[in-house]
């Protein structure tokens, strides 16, 4: 669907193509529980050079209605857990890499009103019927 809003699967899609690749979707299976109570916000947060930006792929490879994501997940344990289905690709996902935003933003001073913008445009494109 958008870039930042409801994104596909293709970069956890590349993660798992490559040779050796460990599989953390039980991830999945420890956020669909939390899920269930009262809790906001969750934050999954690595060392430095841990894996940050993979675990943020797979989650929203997983969560987001941007995509059918069914497949992908069918040889990794998650897809034998119980809560597999429950929030398969029911989820609006907002993914935002900031490491990345940064590198490819050419006016650094308005990082983040053009960043504002542009997810405001997804946004608008998706829910704002005419």
């Amino acid at each position: 669907m958008g870039i930042y809003l409801n994104p596909n699967n293709d970069n956890f899609t590349e993660i798992t193509s490559n040779e050796i690749y460990v599989d953390k979707t039980m991830m999945i299976s420890a956020l669909n529980r939390i899920m269930k109570v009262n809790n906001k916000y969750v934050c999954v947060s690595r060392p430095r050079r841990f894996g940050k930006t993979i675990a943020g792929n797979m989650l929203s490879a997983y969560f987001s209605k941007g995509v059918d994501s069914r497949e992908l997940f069918a040889p990794y344990k998650i897809s034998r857990d119980p809560s597999f289905e429950s929030n398969l690709n029911k989820m609006n996902v907002i993914q935002i890499d900031m490491n990345s935003e940064f590198k490819n933003e050419l006016d650094k001073e308005n990082l983040l009103n053009n960043l504002q913008d542009r997810i405001v445009s997804e946004f608008i494109e998706q829910f704002v019927k005419d």
